[in-house]
C-alpha cells in the first residue's frame, strides 16, 4: 500500500514562506505544536480555537523520535507520517512541519508567529518560544482544556480493557 503524503506538510522553509506570506499581507501567524498522537475532540477543539485567533494556523508535530525522548518508548502510539496526514486534514490547519527536537524553539525562532498557543497545562513562564514571540510584540496565549479528553488516558483506559477482556 502506498504511503500518502499529508496535504499540509511543509518543511522548516515551505512554513517559513508561508508566514512570511501571511504578514506580507497584513495578516497574523498562529503557531503552536505537540504530539497529537490518537486525535481526539480536545485536540480538534483546541486546533480550531487556536486557528481562530489569528490567519494561518501552522502546527509543529514532534517526531517520533521527539516524542520518545519526552514521553517515553513506548510512544507514540501513531507514527509521525500518518499523524501529520490527520492534522494537516483538519480544514482548519493551513500548514504543519514535524520537528526533531525536543521543544519547537528553533522553529518558532525561524517562524517569528504573532500568536503563540499552548494548553493550560503549560506555566506561562514556561512556554517554550515565549521570549521570541513577545520580543517582536506578540501574544503568547494558554487555552482551557477540554474536560474528559487526554490521550495518556485514553492510552491507559484502552489497555486496562484489553487486559480485561
Amino acid at each position: 500500500m502506498k504511503r500518502m503524503q499529508a496535504p499540509g506538510l511543509l518543511t522548516e522553509a515551505g512554513a517559513v514562506q508561508l508566514a512570511e506570506t501571511v504578514r506580507s499581507r497584513g495578516g497574523q501567524l498562529v503557531f503552536t505544536n505537540g504530539v497529537f498522537d490518537l486525535l481526539h475532540p480536545g485536540h480538534v477543539r483546541y486546533l480550531r480555537e487556536a486557528r481562530a485567533l489569528g490567519d494561518a494556523l501552522i502546527v509543529g508535530l514532534n517526531s517520533d523520535s521527539s516524542v520518545r525522548a519526552i514521553k517515553g518508548p513506548a510512544r507514540p502510539v501513531i507514527p509521525e507520517q500518518e499523524r501529520a496526514e490527520v492534522i494537516s486534514a483538519l480544514a482548519f490547519v493551513d500548514g504543519l512541519v514535524i520537528f526533531n527536537e525536543e521543544t519547537p524553539h528553533a522553529l518558532i525562532k525561524r517562524l517569528q508567529p504573532d500568536i503563540l498557543v499552548k494548553g493550560a497545562d503549560w506555566a506561562l513562564n514556561a512556554i517554550v518560544g515565549r521570549d521570541i514571540v513577545e520580543a517582536r510584540g506578540g501574544k503568547v496565549l494558554c487555552m482551557e482544556f477540554f474536560p474528559g479528553f487526554s490521550t495518556t488516558e485514553l492510552i491507559k483506559s484502552i489497555c486496562k480493557d484489553m487486559k480485561g477482556s
